[in-house]
Parts: C-alpha cells; sequence; structure tokens
C-alpha cells in the first residue's frame, strides 16, 4: 500500500500525508500530476489518498473508493458536549478515566465517542481485522479536523489494533478493560450505506461467537455490551440485560459488578 495527496497540495498536505504513512506503516509516495489510476498501475498496489481534510482508499483491483468520515460521531458529540447524553456512553456506563475495548472498530464512531466520554485519563483501543479498514481509519483518526477540539483530541487518543477480536481477546489477561463492546451490526450498516458501497470489498465479516462473548467477559472488569437490532436473537443467546429504546438498535450488557452511581 502506497500513500499520497490529493491533486491539489502544498508543503503542509504533503507533511500530513508523510505522517499519516508512518502511522500505518506504508510507503509515502509524491503525487506529482499523476492521476489515481496511474498510481496503481504504476505501483501495482493500493492507494491511500491523503487530503485536506479526507483520507481516501483506492483498491487496486476496485472502482469503489473507501474513505473515512467521522460518520454520526460528530452529531453525537455535539449533543453529549452540550450535556444531552449519548445512547453508548450511558449503556456502558463510560466515565472519566474508563478503560473501553472496541472488538468491532468499524470505522470507529462509537470508539471515538467512548474516548470523548473517558478523557486523557481514559484508554480506548479499537480491533480491526480488516487491514485495509484498519490503515484508513488509522490515519482518518490521526488526522481529521472536525472543528471540535473535544472532538479531535478524542480521536487522536483512540489506539488501533489490527487482528482478529477472539484471538485478541484470548491473550489479555483477567479484568484488564473495564468495558468491552461489540458492534455485530456493522456488516448490514456496509450494505445499506451508498457511502460506504467501497468497503465491501475490504471489510471484515467475522461472527460473534459464544466463545468471543466468554473470553470478554473474563476480560471485562465492569461490563460487556452489545449493540444489536431490536429483534436479534444474540441477546437472549448470550444471556445480556436489554436495555430497550425507541430505536432500530439496542444495546445489552453482561453487569460483573453493581452499577456505578
Amino acid at each position: 500500500m502506497i500513500v499520497t495527496t490529493a491533486g491539489k497540495f502544498n508543503a503542509g498536505l504533503i507533511e500530513k500525508a508523510r505522517s499519516a504513512a508512518a502511522a500505518i506503516q506504508a510507503r509515502f509516495v509524491n503525487r506529482g500530476r499523476d492521476s489515481i489510476q496511474t498510481l496503481k498501475e504504476q505501483h501495482n498496489d493500493d492507494v491511500v489518498m491523503i487530503g485536506k481534510n479526507k483520507t481516501v482508499y483506492h483498491a487496486l483491483h476496485s472502482d469503489e473508493p473507501f474513505f473515512f468520515h467521522p460518520n454520526s460521531s460528530m452529531f453525537r458529540a455535539k449533543q453529549w458536549l452540550r450535556g444531552e447524553g449519548d445512547p453508548l456512553i450511558k449503556a456502558a456506563k463510560i466515565q472519566p478515566g474508563s478503560s473501553f475495548l472496541d472488538c468491532t472498530l468499524g470505522l470507529g464512531s462509537d470508539s471515538t465517542m467512548a474516548s470523548l466520554a473517558a478523557g486523557p485519563a481514559g484508554k480506548v483501543i479499537g480491533i480491526e481485522e480488516s487491514e485495509a479498514v484498519r490503515m484508513i481509519v488509522t490515519s482518518g483518526l490521526s488526522i481529521w479536523e472536525t472543528g471540535i477540539k473535544e472532538m479531535d483530541d478524542a480521536m487522536r487518543r483512540v489506539r488501533v489494533l489490527s487482528g482478529n477480536h477472539l484471538e485478541i481477546l484470548r491473550s489479555l489477561p483477567n479484568e484488564s478493560y473495564d468495558i468491552v463492546y461489540f458492534d455485530p451490526m456493522f456488516e448490514s450498516t456496509i450494505h445499506e450505506s451508498a457511502g460506504l458501497s467501497g468497503l465491501k470489498t475490504v471489510a471484515s465479516y467475522s461472527c460473534l461467537t459464544k466463545e468471543a462473548i466468554e473470553e470478554a467477559c473474563r476480560v471485562a472488569k465492569k461490563r460487556v455490551v452489545l449493540k444489536e437490532n431490536r429483534v436479534s436473537p444474540l441477546f437472549k443467546e448470550h444471556h445480556f440485560n436489554v436495555i430497550p429504546r425507541s430505536s432500530k438498535f439496542w444495546y445489552g450488557t453482561i453487569e460483573k459488578e453493581q452499577s456505578d452511581v
């Protein structure tokens, strides 16, 4: 994979692209006047393009780009900062200093919100199995500027791990994170959103298994949280306490200690 700039670039954007390349351990290539297609053909590789406020992934054998965007987290962050609350923060009971393991990172919206609530003293780690998604989201979290300082700082604090969530959970000590989180709905989100069409070929669709839930319960100090469609059988199958909402998706929790007050 190579990293380059948008067609209109300056010294600042070149430095931004170089930093992004270093962050995702990829190779930086000067854009010059070449098109993205020309760069793909010249280097026979996928291309990550860094713009002023945009990170775009161009797969070598696909014409559909995938780009990072804070997605719904911008709207949610503004609401939360106004004191209006957030369903994930409420369900997971995230507090300043909380440690949060997101086993299904996706575009990082939930991890960003968790980082916002946990603050500088907290720790938020996101696991992403797809290498392409990991690279784009890692880059996006490191350079995207929303104009909201608290949110930008929250995105910068999120660390991204590459790998399968079950394998990583197996490697972790008992009670090493306050909260372990799953959002297996990301697959349906990809297929419902035209803006994510470029992600279909590179996303990971690992299923949520009983062993993963058991490992999450071992790793979690306080609770395991699941976000799923309100009619999903996973809540009942894995004995989650459901939190009903007037929404198509609900949260469920497995508590390991008394609720925080």
